[in-house]
């Protein structure tokens, strides 16, 4: 459904040139659900842009849909949906007029747009809200009406750009209750871009890290964490010099450290790795006092891959 190959685009700058975009290759299959993951100024919206056919690359090419974004941009966007950072809906507005607006801008004849409208609105639950304005909505049901906005005319493709940036938590779970429940029900294709690190961990079926105009990592959120990231072991001995010869000579340990009696170590697949561990710690007569295994996160990925944190770049 996404298709990109040396997709760059650069910006004349009072300083210079500035290269945002520096050679993207993605591939999005029908139905799949991606995570774009990144600190802000890595690239990420200027390649959504250029994906939404908002802004020209300046080199390379790219399809969604099947057509081509510079030379069939009007047939990209009829197949797109696209969920912006700001608020689509206007303050002034009736949430009903504003979905049949979208409707008329999408050719939808006029019994289609209210018949999708009213469709959108129950699936949203945004029933009676209809003749509410934006300004008088909250943050998740003005997101909501967002989503409804890009789901118009039934998209094959829908792409979000950090869609619940700023909603508190139960706001941010409701939201992504409704997006999951529509995906699943139409089959639609999903690229996310997001700050929450749990959103693409636990929702998306693959993640892209893109930082400094480049994609630097691209799998499952799993495989990630396992192979780029590891467990973090951390054991409390009575003897910690025993533990930390021990933690070396575990397989694929790394980031070895010693602090009193506590000893960590980092490998792959912890929760198999601790109880041989313990094992010879015990044959070598050191006691165990406490024992756990702390799982990555997708922001140990982007630290090891890059020595900075995802979360505090964002920020």
């Amino acid at each position: 459904m996404i298709h990109a190959r040396g997709l760059k685009r650069s910006f004349k700058t009072k300083e210079g040139v500035v290269e945002a975009v520096r050679g993207l290759d993605l591939d999005v299959a029908e139905g799949e659900l991606v995570a774009f993951l990144g600190p802000n100024g890595a690239g990420k919206s200027t390649s959504v842009r250029m994906l939404t056919t908002l802004l020209p690359p300046t080199e390379g090419a790219a399809s969604v849909a099947g057509h081509d974004v510079l030379r069939d941009a009007n047939a990209v966007r009829r197949r797109i949906g696209y969920v912006g950072q700001g608020a689509g809906a206007g303050g002034y507005n009736k949430l009903r007029d504003e979905l049949l607006t979208q409707g008329a801008a999408q050719r939808m004849s006029k019994a289609d747009s209210a018949r999708r409208a009213d469709e959108l609105i129950g699936m949203l639950e945004l029933t009676g809200l209809e003749k509410r304005t934006g300004m008088s909505l909250s943050g998740g049901q003005k997101r909501r009406v967002d989503i409804a906005l890009g789901l118009m005319h039934s998209p094959k493709v829908l792409f979000l750009d950090e869609p619940s940036t700023g909603l508190d938590p139960h706001s941010r779970a409701n939201l992504w209750e409704h997006i999951l429940r529509l995906r699943k029900s139409t089959g639609m294709t999903i690229f996310l871009t997001t700050h929450y690190l749990d959103e693409a961990d636990s929702m998306a079926e693959r993640v892209m890290i893109m930082d400094n105009g480049l994609v630097i990592a691209n799998d499952t959120p799993e495989r990630l964490k396992a192979n780029l990231a590891g467990d973090r072991i951390t054991i409390d001995a009575d003897n910690s010099l025993v533990a930390a010869e021990l933690a070396a000579n575990l397989p694929e340990a790394r980031e070895i450290s010693r602090d009193g009696a506590r000893v960590g170590v980092t490998v792959k697949g912890g929760e198999a790795v601790l109880p041989e561990f313990i094992r010879a710690l015990d044959q070598r007569g050191a006691r165990v006092l406490a024992a756990n295994v702390r799982r990555p996160t997708l922001d140990d990925v982007f630290l090891g891959l890059t020595g900075r944190s995802l979360r505090e770049t964002a920020a």
